[in-house]
């Protein structure tokens, strides 16, 4: 026989826990004329029975019901069901612990925490030591701040003797151009890349041009493309990122930017760059939208990760009238815009891929361009030419 001290001791539990558990009636001992409580070896054995049922993840109150009475197998199910739960929560835990400690990709992660919460997410990169461009780059291109210097030098390899980085073509950037009931005189040209509509502009306009983008060495090839060309006197160029333009408000007649929008939302866009158009100003501005109605599953899997803004026409539209502008008028890109970027690009992975088979860049591209081949016109690019209102 034991003393609730001496049990406690035996079982390793406190003694106001023994206490507790005979008011539950899980524990039963015999009370002395001197006052004290013995606990026979039966009631240790119902004890590590106890303990037994608990490690199982079962209530006190499940506890004493079984140790009373049989087993009931709809409780164990639920049990079961629940721990299997705590275990997939914890298993994702882990996962997320060890991936910021760069065991693991984070890539799912990134989406996530970019979907439920953009600005704190891009905030939270920056602190970790990416700048803004960085920043950017994860976010649309990398996808997972573990694999992000790799994944850049190998993105970098294969767009760096490409010429076009996005779709287009000049038929289509003339049309645009023809649209503009008049001739600006100062353009802004945001996401310029290597600049095809820059130079397209400088060619066709006698504007003064202001080409941006936030890539130096890009910029230093137009520089010497538009000086090879003798149109370098009315452009100036301009290393700032798009989110933070260093220009004051009302500065140019058009914006014009291709392809580029989606990098800080279409809708920010819309709203920050207003300010930089004088009265009656235009915008230029393309962006990838849904032409179908009804598109495949693997399409709308495949842009739900790398476009999950992508919108239809007529939100886009609605968008652009709510920021404040009159939409003049709007056309799909042709399909020999998507020839003219894909072809090539399609070449050059191809002859990457020999020297860097692994690479999760170069099978990103693979599976975009599959996308392309298989599903374009389920999706394309718009062209809308819009005017600033009052």
């Amino acid at each position: 026989m034991y003393r609730i001290s001496e049990l406690a001791e035996k079982v390793g539990l406190s003694r106001s826990t023994l206490l507790y558990y005979e008011k539950l009636g899980l524990l039963h001992g015999a009370r002395q004329a001197n006052g004290y409580r013995l606990y026979s070896d039966k009631e240790v054995q119902r004890l590590h029975l106890l303990q037994q049922l608990q490690a199982g993840g079962l209530t006190l109150k499940e506890c004493k019901s079984f140790l009373d009475s049989k087993v009931e197998r709809a409780v164990l199910e639920k049990r079961l069901q629940q721990l299997d739960e705590d275990i997939a929560q914890k298993q994702q835990a882990r996962d997320l612990l060890a991936a910021l400690l760069g065991e693991g990709s984070l890539r799912f992660w990134h989406q996530q925490t970019d979907k439920l919460a953009p600005d704190a997410h891009l905030d939270w990169l920056k602190q970790q030591g990416f700048n803004e461009q960085q920043v950017l780059h994860l976010k649309w291109l990398s996808k997972d701040m573990n694999e992000h210097d790799q994944y850049m030098a190998d993105f970098m390899t294969v767009f760096q003797t490409l010429e076009r980085w996005g779709p287009g073509c000049d038929a289509d950037s003339l049309k645009a151009l023809s649209r503009l009931p008049t001739t600006p005189a100062k353009i802004i040209d945001i996401g310029c890349g290597k600049g095809f509509s820059t130079r397209l502009l400088a060619s066709h306009t006698q504007a003064n041009i202001v080409a941006v983008d936030n890539e130096q060495s890009t910029l230093d090839e137009l520089r010497e493309r538009l000086a090879e060309m003798g149109l370098d006197a009315h452009v100036t160029l301009s290393c700032a990122s798009m989110t933070e333009l260093p220009f004051a408000p009302e500065s140019f007649d058009c914006i014009w930017s291709e392809a580029a929008a989606y990098i800080m939302g279409v809708e920010p866009a819309l709203k920050k760059w207003r300010a930089l158009l004088k009265d009656n100003g235009y915008m230029v501005l393309s962006d990838l939208v849904w032409l179908s109605d009804n598109p495949s599953a693997e399409t709308i899997e495949f842009w739900k990760n790398e476009y999950p803004d992508m919108q239809t026409i007529e939100t886009r539209l609605t968008q652009m009238c709510q920021a404040g502008f009159e939409v003049i008028q709007h056309f799909t890109l042709s399909d020999q815009a998507w020839h003219d970027y894909y072809q090539p690009l399609k070449a050059r992975v191809a002859e990457a891929k020999t020297s860097m088979p692994s690479s999760k860049a170069i099978a990103d591209l693979e599976q975009e361009i599959a996308i392309y081949e298989r599903y374009l016109g389920e999706f394309g690019y718009q062209l809308f030419v819009l005017r600033k209102g009052s």
